[in-house]
Formats: structure tokens, sequence, C-alpha cells
């Protein structure tokens, strides 16, 4: 067995973040088989995230002791072998604070989202002076950027990193059973969006094909994990929760992914789409970013680019259960290929020791 591989990994959030559980405390288990020892250091812990819903900000206190914790962490880092980064590790600081705390261990930076896009695009232009380019300045330091899609990877190319590596998020087929067949046909059927309240806006660009389905068709939307107003849509809303959230998709028949088409949005991963389609989902969603890869039109789902499209798509699907299945039971196959854990961590083990070579 090679020899132990101690791993500092600073993430953004604890489980209640999406990107933090499925990118970093996911794999912790499946990466020790592999002889490395993940220490995870949160910088918003769920207690923080919890408040930052509720109130729409962390406050300066909260911040402060949240950001007290990271730098503690950060003067620890020569214990380590190499520090694994969810994004940054000290998001607003100025870069070469940032360096000098990470200075003497090799780092690897992980991103599922354009957050450079939260300084080069801000809207204020001195945010935008002073840190646009910092992300930038940080994947150039690093020993290996790990890009959930290639417009992520494009962009630590063109920041000069030294190694870029796709990786995929991604979910653990233990979670995930293979679907058992056919739901009941006598039900109403389900489409299912989830999600989280920062980006249940993107809802709204489905209220009027909704709505105009629904005068064709009996159907629910089913949102889960947050809360929205859709009037003249059939709603039902479910809470969150880690361990319901595959019974919760799993008991509905199609998976929706609406996004805009800019260069945040660009930026996103998909993983709505391979959580429905582990469920034996057939999904429709915008052709943003990495959905055009994800999902193979007509084999399982549709990529819908106007209201009549989402419309025509959505309306195709519920009209025939059999499609539904088929399609279904062809994403199920490719995320069983391409997007589990299963396939992932293994190649994420040789990242992470390649790292520190």
């Amino acid at each position: 067995m090679s020899r132990p591989l101690q791993v500092l990994a600073l993430t953004r959030y604890g489980a209640l973040g999406a990107s933090s559980r499925l990118r970093f405390l996911d794999y912790v288990p499946a990466l020790q088989v592999h002889n490395i020892h993940v220490h995870p250091q949160v910088l918003f812990d769920n207690a923080a995230l919890t408040t930052r819903y509720a109130r729409g900000g962390y406050g300066l206190a909260l911040a402060a002791r949240c950001f007290a914790g990271r730098v503690a962490a950060l003067r620890q880092r020569g214990r380590f072998d190499v520090l694994w980064i969810e994004k940054e590790a000290l998001p607003m600081w100025p870069l070469w604070l940032e360096r000098g705390l990470l200075r003497g261990v090799p780092f690897v930076l992980d991103y599922d989202d354009a957050v450079f896009h939260n300084y080069d695009r801000h809207r204020l232009a001195a945010v935008r002076w002073l840190y646009g380019r910092r992300l930038d300045g940080l994947m150039a330091r690093s020993h290996l950027v790990m890009a959930g899609n290639p417009y992520l990877a494009e962009r630590a190319q063109a920041a000069g990193a030294q190694r870029v590596e796709p990786l995929p998020t991604v979910i653990d087929l233990q979670r995930y059973p293979r679907p058992s067949g056919r739901k009941p046909t006598e039900n109403v059927p389900r489409i299912v969006w989830i999600g989280s309240p920062s980006t249940a806006q993107y809802l709204q660009l489905l209220h009027q094909p909704l709505q105009d389905l629904a005068a064709q068709q009996p159907f629910v939307l089913r949102v889960i994990g947050a809360l929205v107003d859709l009037p003249g849509v059939p709603l039902e809303l479910v809470d969150w929760a880690e361990d319901t959230e595959v019974a919760d998709v799993a008991a509905c028949d199609i998976g929706v992914m609406p996004l805009l088409d800019s260069p945040w949005e660009r930026g996103k991963c998909g993983y709505k789409l391979i959580q429905y389609m582990a469920c034996g989902l057939p999904v429709v969603a915008s052709p943003v970013g990495v959905n055009g890869h994800i999902v193979q039109q007509g084999r399982n789902g549709f990529l819908a680019d106007t209201a009549q499209a989402w419309v025509t798509a959505l309306a195709k699907l519920l009209a025939d259960a059999a499609l539904r299945q088929q399609m279904g039971q062809a994403g199920r196959l490719r995320v069983e290929q391409e997007y589990c854990l299963q396939v992932t961590a293994p190649r994420l083990a040789g990242l992470l020791r390649g790292a520190v070579q």
C-alpha cells in the first residue's frame, strides 16, 4: 500500500452546502480506502449557512469568527502533505495575504462554480479593479486545479495553472439504488426540481411554460429545497433533507433544470441532472454549459432553449410512460459509467497524490 497522505480539506461549507458535501465530504470514506486521510476544516458551518439563508448575510461578528478559524487552520498547514481547497481559502481577502498563508505546502484548487465572476463581474468597479484577477493569481500558483466542467477548466488554463484536470460533480451509487421499474400509471405525473433558496429564481423561467402545460395535461411540480410562488402551476413544496432527498426525487417522473445563459450559469456542473438520472428519471434542461454534454438529446432527455420547446418536451414525456422509462434507464446507465463516486474516487486519489510528487 502507498504511504499515508495527510490532506487538509478547506471547504466553504459543512454538509448543508451542496458543493462542499458533494466534492469534498462525500469523498472522505472513499479516499480512506486509498490511504488518504482527509481532515476537513469548514469556513462557514451549517449554523452559519442557516443564518445566511434566514437573514440574507452572515453579519460581521459571525464572519469574523469563521475567518479566524480558517486562519488558525492555515497556520497549522505544515502538518499536512497537501491542501485541498474549495474555490479559495479566504474569500475577499487580499491575494498576497492568502498566498502567504498557503506558502510551503502544495495546494489543489477545486471548482464547481464560476466563482471568479463574483470578482470580475462584481457590481462595484473597485472590487473588479482590486480582485478581478484574484482567483487567476491563486490558480497560477496551485499545483493542480480540478474543474467540474470545461468552462472552469478553460479559465484555469488561461490563468496559467500548471495542471488542470476535469472532475465532474457526481453521486454515490450506494445512496441511489437502481430504480426497480415502471412507476404506477394511475398517479398524476410529477415533474421535479431540486435546489436551494439561492437557485430557486431559475424556476421563474418555467412559469409561463408550466402554466401553459397545466392547461393541456395534468401534472404536479414538486419543488425540493425552496419556497416558490408560481400561480397557475400545481405545486408540491418539499423540505430538503439529506436522508430523504433521494426518495423525494425518485418518487417523481421527470427532472428539470432551467438556467439563464450567462457566464455564471455556464460554470455550473449540472448536478441536478445527475441526481435525476441516477433515480431513473428522464430530464429536460436548458442547453447551457455542461448541460449540453450531460443531456443526450432524445436519448436520456431533451434540451429546451425556448418556452415552446419546454412545453413540447415536457408534454411528450408526460404523455408517454414507456418513453420516460426508456430515457430514465439510459440516464441511469450513463451515471453508472461516468457520474458516480465509484468511478471518480480512484481518479481523485491519484490526482491528490500526484499533486505532492
